[in-house]
């Protein structure tokens, strides 16, 4: 049984989260939902401005067809509330006493001054865990700064360690990947930190207020760029394909007959010698690796360059898949370079259930969703339900915290709800 197929309730199931959150922490809020948290995103009238992010579906620019708000928002409920009122900033305090969890990430200070801090949403539920997710954090002389993912992967050491080698790029520029990893970074520890939270709560019975800096998760998160700096002195330098280092490492992208390319290192020894020589002999592509000199280890070391030659020869005339597949059956640690479309038919993928169909409802199809990073056969992730369409769950949630039918219908004539 996969974990999109299991019955079991998600290991967050009878918590509520109330999410206020913009691009930075959305992913956490996604990551509660989908293992079963009700997460309730509380959207201004016409929406999060993440539903004006393309590309959208079928290429027809429209809030409810976002793509990127689709994949971000999967599990959640959504409904509409003008803070900018006293009657909504009233409804949202009625709203956050029903909650476990306030994930929220508006600038510094703005919701104390909206008479919605921690300390006035506490009040009323002591056992309240407010996860404010800023770029910066709430204090410090960065605080109000403005930032963007760019900055973030920048002031945060990533882009310092990300790049080419002087070979491929003579100018080693910093390169910083795409996808909002910055916010990602943010939003893992803001989910770590929560969930701490919670597991506190549940012994001591008492909330706690989580101030989260996006900038102080990027540092975190350089690998050993910072530790080799503060332990040795040394500088990392940026290399093609792999991982920065202070001291060079060999190249490990191989170009293929395909125009692809394969990442693997290309570290040797005897033991992985043999059965590599003898798949390369098999493609007629051993050339003088089939000579005896070449089991002994020191040879091997001498030889280095003209080994790797070799490789590359073979594996520049043969697919990526051919070399990825040969190469990991002669034991090496091989991988064929994908681009986005070549997962969705991943054979692996595939079998671990990995690409879930979520119905969407109001276009009539399903789509292929990314999964899980793992199967959870005790505490099971799954994507409850597709994206929320702006506000469609507000009368349900707010009849559920006790606004009846005439109360709700005098909210949306005032422009409330």
């Amino acid at each position: 049984m996969t974990t999109t197929e299991s019955s079991l309730p998600g290991p967050l199931a009878g918590v509520r989260v109330i999410e206020l959150a913009d691009r930075i922490g959305q992913w956490c809020g996604k990551m509660m939902a989908d293992f079963g948290a009700d997460v309730i995103k509380v959207e201004p009238l016409g929406g999060v401005a993440e539903r004006k992010v393309g590309p959208f579906y079928q290429d027809v620019p429209d809030p409810e067809r976002s793509l990127y708000f689709w994949h971000y928002n999967t599990s959640k409920r959504s409904i509409t509330i003008d803070l900018e009122q006293q009657a909504g900033r009233d409804l949202f305090r009625t709203l956050v006493d029903s909650a476990d969890i306030l994930l929220e990430t508006m600038p510094p200070g703005r919701l104390p001054s909206m008479g919605l801090g921690y300390e006035v949403l506490s009040a009323n539920n002591p056992g309240l865990i407010m996860t404010s997710l800023t770029p910066f954090g709430q204090t410090g002389p960065w605080r109000d700064y403005k930032s963007t993912d760019l900055l973030h992967l920048s002031a945060g050491g990533q882009m310092a360690g990300s790049g080419y080698d002087a070979s491929d790029d003579p100018e080693q520029q910093p390169i910083a990947p795409g996808g909002g990893n910055g916010w990602h970074m943010g939003s893992h520890y803001a989910y770590i930190g929560t969930l701490g939270a919670l597991l506190s709560r549940n012994v001591t019975g008492a909330g706690q207020y989580l101030d989260v800096s996006v900038h102080e998760a990027c540092a975190l998160t350089t690998e050993m760029h910072v530790p080799m700096y503060i332990y040795t002195g040394n500088v990392v330098q940026r290399q093609t394909g792999r991982h920065a280092g202070s001291r060079p490492t060999p190249p490990t992208q191989m170009p293929t007959g395909d125009g692809r390319y394969v990442n693997g290192g290309l570290g040797m020894n005897a033991g992985r010698m043999k059965p590599l020589v003898a798949w390369m002999d098999s493609l007629g592509g051993a050339g003088d690796l089939t000579d005896p000199k070449y089991a002994d280890p020191a040879t091997i070391m001498a030889e280095g360059a003209h080994i790797s030659e070799q490789i590359r020869t073979l594996v520049g005339r043969i697919t990526a898949d051919e070399a990825f597949h040969g190469g990991q059956q002669a034991g090496m640690p091989w991988g064929a370079v994908r681009s986005t479309d070549d997962l969705p038919a991943d054979k692996h993928f595939r079998a671990r259930g990995f690409f879930p169909d979520v119905e969407h409802p109001e276009v009539g199809r399903s789509f292929a969703y990314p999964g899980a990073a793992a199967i959870y056969p005790k505490s099971p992730w799954r994507i409850y339900r597709r994206a929320p369409l702006i506000g469609e769950d507000t009368q349900i949630v707010l009849h559920e915290i006790g606004v009846d039918a005439s109360a709700f219908a005098a909210l949306r004539a005032a422009g409330v709800v």
